[in-house]
């Protein structure tokens, strides 16, 4: 038994490392100095201290200068001429003025333009306290709007169950666009119409279900008004809740315990798990349950799955099923692998699918008074929770799917000071979770979880000491991974956001040979979803990422304080078999807790009832 003996490869887009010489310009009559590969006058300003603001700007992804609003002085040939310097490069001696009154005056004079053209409905605005354009009016002082022009009214697109775009606060920074191609490899946006009339939207102004939207929501991460935003059932779940015939079931997925706090001002990474719990039931939810609880019986049941077709009885690679925007993706793009995906169904739908039949049956309450609520990362369970093939026994799985999110909007609706609250535990037996549950919700933890599980099935005995894979941990586009598996050598891959996915898919499809493959739509996994808390701190693409490594060593510094960290010894999944569904993989099981993908379908199901 070995664990993972070497590494393969490393992330597809990473710069080059190579220090290069410094540059020395100079930035308000100060001389400093940049390293040269500086890419701008906005990033070189930035790293001595001096911030000049931007709203299109996202490094690394988006310098189109089209807001200009991060307009610079550069002197040249003895004149001064105003310069976007998100897209002026850094050059050696040059003399850049970023604070002058003809700055300010042109930033205030670009602020208006947008704002003349802007849906000003901030009171009810769902990023109403975190926009962007909001702060940023706040920043330059402008208190009034000189300008006066027309306006687009266009109908809000709200018919979808996970996005809602609204081309009336669209501000065409062309972000959304940006990160869909150039992170996502998606390609759903881009530019429709013309001239005032511009609007940055899918094909023919589709509906985002009607496009190859995998519904990530990764544009909600960078969009910096609600011109994208999650689709909100909070008021459905006030709705159950207040309904004395309903029973309400919340579940909570593993990363909303490292990023819940951050909605309420605490650092990121803190882990509130405790105080998440004593939250929901001050909202006034019946039962509160682990997601991580399903995520361990996934690991039981995708592990006998990869032993079966390492016998023969199946397409491989495997390929995990965990991430609904990587199925979408997968069933749009590369619908020759829909035979390799996991039949498991993710941690999210299989609890569902428990509360209403175990749960229900060992209560004896009538399923059709349970309403399973969701609490997700990701606006891809949105999807998924609509999707047709996610009914058992003729009901649905789970009901609503809310983002991290919108449970901090309901927590602060509900006046609970979040911060004070104590610590309390989940439900049993559906809230119990080993370590293995709890680092599904980063990058390479599904994997790590399911060898941890198969090794311990292989060997027929129980693995002693610590069991940690460093080859699928961290933020590398694309990890890799061999080994030895009982008197078999299998090849292991991890791939997150769904550019790398394709890269890695690819490899598979020009005949290279792996056994099983981790991928997760969101760069980062579960920790970057598109459901999770925005800060309009967080721009750079360095500090995105730094936040996405903080909520995964949470999830990991879970996982070792946990007394059980491998999934099959979970004492409630042994229980769950022993009473309910027998084996694994048994017809019972297979019934419940897996499912069969193909072509989705253009206009998924409402979350209504």
């Amino acid at each position: 038994m070995h664990p993972a003996s070497h590494m393969e490869t490393s992330t597809v887009e990473s710069p080059n490392d190579q220090e290069e010489k410094e540059i020395k310009l100079w930035i308000n009559n100060r001389e400093v100095s940049v390293p040269g590969d500086t890419p701008n006058l906005l990033e070189a300003s930035r790293l001595v201290g001096m911030d000049i603001p931007s709203l299109c700007y996202l490094q690394d992804i988006n310098a189109a200068g089209s807001c200009r609003i991060c307009l610079v002085e550069v002197e040249s040939g003895g004149r001064r001429n105003l310069q976007a310097s998100c897209v002026y490069p850094v050059q050696e001696g040059l003399r850049v003025y970023t604070n002058t009154p003809r700055v300010r005056r042109a930033r205030k004079r670009m602020l208006e333009l947008l704002l003349s053209e802007h849906d000003l409905d901030c009171i009810n605005c769902i990023k109403n306290r975190n926009c962007e354009l909001q702060k940023l009016a706040d920043d330059l002082g402008v208190r009034k709007i000189r300008l006066t022009g027309e306006r687009l009214n266009l109908p809000v697109q709200n018919k979808n169950p996970f996005i809602v775009r609204n081309y009336n606060k669209c501000i065409k920074c062309r972000r959304c666009e940006a990160v869909c191609k150039k992170i996502q490899g998606v390609n759903v946006y881009s530019a429709q119409k013309r001239g005032f009339n511009t609007v940055i939207a899918p094909a023919f102004m589709r509906d985002m279900a009607e496009s190859d939207c995998i519904a990530c929501g990764q544009c909600l991460q960078v969009c910096p008004t609600a011109a994208l935003a999650e689709r909100e059932y909070i008021q459905e779940v006030w709705d159950a809740i207040e309904d004395p015939e309903k029973i309400v079931v919340v579940q909570t997925a593993p990363a909303a315990q490292v990023s819940l706090g951050e909605m309420f001002g605490m650092p990121v990474g803190t882990v509130v798990t405790g105080k998440m719990v004593s939250a929901l039931r001050s909202i006034g939810f019946d039962y509160v349950f682990s997601t991580a609880f399903a995520a361990d019986l996934t690991v039981v049941e995708e592990a006998h799955e990869l032993l079966e077709r390492l016998e023969g009885k199946g397409k491989l690679p495997l390929i995990s099923s965990c991430s609904p925007g990587w199925v979408r993706y997968c069933e749009r793009f590369f619908p020759e692998f829909v035979e390799n995906l996991s039949t498991c169904k993710s941690p999210q739908e299989m609890l569902g699918a428990l509360v209403k039949t175990y749960f229900a049956e060992k209560n004896h309450f009538n399923p059709g008074n349970l309403v399973v609520v969701a609490v997700m990362p990701c606006t891809a369970k949105k999807y998924e929770a609509a999707r047709p093939e996610m009914v058992t026994r003729g009901t649905r799985d789970v009901d609503y799917v809310l983002t991290v999110r919108e449970l901090g909007r309901m927590i602060r609706e509900a006046g609970i000071n979040f911060t004070a609250l104590p610590e309390d535990d989940f439900d049993q037996p559906l809230g119990i979770a080993t370590g293995a549950g709890a680092i599904f919700g980063a990058t390479g933890g599904v994997m790590e979880a399911a060898i941890r599980t198969a090794f311990a099935l292989v060997e027929d005995k129980e693995m002693q000491g610590r069991i940690e894979f460093e080859s699928f941990r961290g933020l590398k586009g694309i990890k890799e991974a061999t080994v030895v598996l009982g008197e078999r050598n299998i090849r292991l891959a991890v791939a997150h956001g769904t550019r790398n996915a394709r890269r890695l898919l690819e490899r598979v499809k020009a005949g290279e040979k792996f056994d099983f493959i981790e991928i997760m739509g969101c760069p980062g996994g579960c920790v970057g979803g598109g459901g999770q808390p925005i800060s309009v701190e967080q721009r750079s693409r360095k500090k995105i990422e730094e936040v996405r490594r903080k909520r995964a060593r949470a999830l990991y510094s879970i996982d070792l304080t946990q007394k059980i960290r491998r999934a099959h010894e979970n004492p409630a999944v042994k229980k769950l078999y022993e009473e309910f569904l027998g084996e694994p993989l048994s017809k019972k099981a297979k019934d419940i807790l897996h499912v069969k993908y193909g072509r989705v379908q253009r206009q998924p199901p409402q979350l209504l009832h």
